[in-house]
């Protein structure tokens, strides 16, 4: 047995190299954590760890969840998982065994450690809603056989296994639900509209937007996102699930997305449409509702000032000077 000689609380980021697991990773640092990283790298990024290398209270491990892990942690924050369409459709059924056994060996660790589990689940949960703004109350509109259902009916497994390992064996496990966020750290290539638009207009390639662009998002600044995690993850335990919608309530279309991105990069980019893909939601936006009230948590970074802070770093990632 391994006795630990820190009596600083440790906390275990699976998907600590992907977008925001390796923010997460930074903030439990600053926090005075020892923080373990777990990633196989699918698609985390050693670049967005690699600053935090040198630190004595990090450690890497490459390692995936499907596969069971042990460790002795206070602490689990479950971020494993492709998140974006391009990642999460190139390989469907990893997706869904991610999901559905990385959750299942982390809720096992928590159990055999008695550590609180913060499970990243996802607005996709709603699927393309028929109600709207989303409450957590809401069971979601999903189709179980599309394209996109490996990582929204993974989600919702996961949220299952979350749920019965609370009222089977006491496990204190939350829910994240987690709405179109952005930031530093994305990588250029994952296919959300945030980084496809930014990088499209940094090229001066053309901005692809599908259907009419009429389609809604909100997004949430990913400095704001973390802030609502640690929220969650610092709250007493609560006496029963209580998932958390996290994101911004701004509600913006895709096409003004586009008209506010092509400006701040100073590009230009033309505006082509082109077919919206199969089961694309038409409008997506959280109620914070029960977030406000329980963890007095509320956004605050605004769309425009959180496209000011990104669009540098995407310039850098490719080498594009302003």
């Amino acid at each position: 047995m391994t006795v630990r000689l820190s009596r600083k609380p440790r906390v275990l980021v699976t998907g600590g190299a992907g977008f925001i697991g390796s923010h997460l990773c930074e903030r439990y640092l600053e926090m005075g954590y020892e923080v373990l990283c777990l990633d196989n790298f699918f698609t985390g990024s050693k670049e967005n760890i690699a600053h935090l290398r040198h630190n004595p209270d990090f450690e890497l491990i490459r390692h995936d969840v499907i596969e069971p892990f042990r460790t002795q942690v206070e602490l689990i924050l479950n971020f494993a998982c492709p998140a974006s369409p391009v990642h999460y459709q190139w390989n469907p059924i990893y997706t869904m065994k991610t999901s559905v056994l990385g959750t299942l060996n982390m809720l096992g660790l928590a159990k055999r450690t008695q550590a609180t589990l913060v499970q990243a689940s996802t607005s996709e949960i709603y699927g393309d809603p028929q109600q709207h703004p989303q409450t957590e109350e809401y069971w979601g509109n999903v189709n179980p056989i599309g394209i996109r259902s490996c990582y929204d009916e993974g989600k919702r497994s996961a949220e299952t296994l979350c749920a019965d390992y609370v009222r089977t064996h006491g496990v204190d496990a939350r829910i994240v639900r987690i709405f179109n966020t952005y930031g530093p750290q994305m990588a250029c290539n994952d296919g959300r509209v945030v980084s496809n638009f930014i990088t499209q207009a940094i090229q001066n390639q053309d901005i692809t937007l599908y259907g009419n662009g009429q389609q809604t998002r909100s997004f949430c600044y990913v400095d704001d996102l973390i802030d609502g995690i640690v929220a969650v993850a610092s709250a007493a335990k609560p006496s029963q699930m209580r998932p958390y919608n996290l994101g911004n309530d701004k509600e913006i279309t895709m096409k003004e997305l586009a008209d506010q991105v092509l400006p701040k990069v100073g590009s230009t980019s033309k505006i082509v449409f082109q077919p919206l893909p199969q089961d694309d939601p038409k409008c997506r936006r959280p109620d914070l509702t029960r977030t406000t009230q329980d963890l007095h948590w509320r956004p605050k970074v605004s769309l425009a000032e959180g496209l000011d802070r990104t669009i540098p770093y995407f310039r850098e990632r490719l080498n594009q000077p302003a």
